[in-house]
């Protein structure tokens, strides 16, 4: 009996490991994901973001008796170029990110932040972009919230980018290059990590005309503070044996 039930499993993986390999899948193969994307960022601080070379973003007010107040509130439009998760295509979903880092990074938790998925977006994706948003940004947050979905725009050019939610009515950044250069062409910060994604093209700059997130009691909108596009590259391979908070 021991010997038959034997068989009868080894058959049963056998098939099942001859099925996924006609299927051009190999074992354990949907646990694998990966996204590569662009983000139009914009955030509270001056141009560049000291968030990222020090323990606390830049101080506001600080005159006629107001305290000096740390915080980065910021918003990022994402555009994935492409990707996978657990066999489903992400190629060109769009989903935002809003919310404020807080004051002090050494407590390893920020303030707060909500993604907004674009209508078009499936389960498939967003179960997808919700796990390795928490590898690209691996910190813990105060409050972390899912917002109604809202139509996304994306759109970016040689020295401009702009992107809206609902139209602008939920949020908005515009990005225009006036950083002074040398010669032709954007202005790149190369060798810098952006949050626990391990490969980026690097920092574009482009200050924002304005960047602005338009709902509920913690909106905010500031112009001419930092901005700048990156692209950014994941993988499932790059945070194996990681917890993601």
């Amino acid at each position: 009996m021991r010997t038959r039930l034997i068989l009868v499993s080894l058959a049963l993986l056998a098939i099942v490991f001859g099925v996924a390999l006609a299927a051009g899948v190999k074992p354990n193969a949907a646990s694998d994901w990966s996204m590569n994307a662009t983000i139009i960022e914009a955030c509270s601080c001056p141009m560049f973001c000291q968030c990222y070379f020090a323990s606390a973003p830049a101080g506001h007010g600080g005159h006629e008796g107001h305290a000096e107040e740390h915080f980065c509130r910021f918003n990022n439009a994402y555009q994935i170029n492409k990707g996978t998760y657990h066999g489903a295509n992400l190629a060109g979903a769009k989903f935002w990110v809003a919310g404020d880092l807080g004051g002090d990074f050494t407590t390893g938790t920020m303030n707060w932040a909500v993604i907004t998925f674009d209508p078009s977006v499936t389960k498939e994706q967003r179960d997808g972009i919700s796990e390795i948003v928490g590898h690209v940004y691996p910190v813990k947050w105060s409050s972390f919230a899912v917002g109604t979905d809202a139509p996304m725009t994306w759109e970016a050019a040689k020295g401009d980018a702009h992107a809206t939610l609902d139209g602008g009515k939920a949020a908005e950044v515009v990005l225009h290059s006036n950083v002074n250069k040398n010669a032709d062409g954007p202005v790149v910060i190369k060798n810098l990590k952006y949050w626990g994604a391990p490969r980026n093209d690097g920092f574009v700059l482009m200050p924002n005309e304005v960047e602005a997130y338009r709902l509920g009691d913690k909106s905010f909108e500031f112009k001419g503070t930092n901005g700048f596009m990156i692209t950014l590259d994941i993988n499932s391979k790059d945070v194996a044996g990681t917890k993601q908070n």
